[in-house]
């Protein structure tokens, strides 16, 4: 459960910074109020989570062969596309993230994923890595 939480928290901040960094990336959030933001983040995070795991695992097992003509580089727009697709079904709910266009989008994963990457490697002793 605590592996859970803090991956969430991870994604979470990662899409903090990516709203940070990149320009054409916004997150709408429920109302006033930095709780409010927190748990805008919270949420988008989640999402993000579900629709990556299950719409783009399903993706990539079936791109497979795309992904190794292109040695990976189609990720590149997968990521883009599940980042808006995450951005068109948080707007459908009546907030989260707004993305200017699909290179935003798809800059807006490339910095996402670097943050979770980064984030991952420095909280790697709390998530229990190494365990069985």
């Amino acid at each position: 459960m605590v592996r859970l939480v803090l991956g969430l928290l991870i994604n979470s901040v990662a899409l903090w910074l990516s709203d940070f960094f990149v320009d054409g990336i916004h997150l709408w959030q429920f109302g006033e109020g930095d709780a409010n933001l927190v748990l805008s983040y919270i949420s988008v995070a989640a999402i993000f989570g579900v629709i990556n795991a299950v719409i783009g695992n399903f993706i990539r097992i079936v791109a497979f062969p795309i992904y190794l003509l292109t040695l990976g580089l189609v990720a590149l727009v997968v990521n883009g596309a599940l980042f808006m697709l995450v951005a068109s079904v948080t707007q459908q709910l009546g907030f989260g993230l707004i993305v200017d266009g699909f290179w935003w989008g798809v800059l807006g994963a490339v910095v996402m994923s670097m943050s979770n990457w980064i984030l991952g490697v420095i909280l790697r002793p709390f998530l229990g890595a190494g365990r069985p």
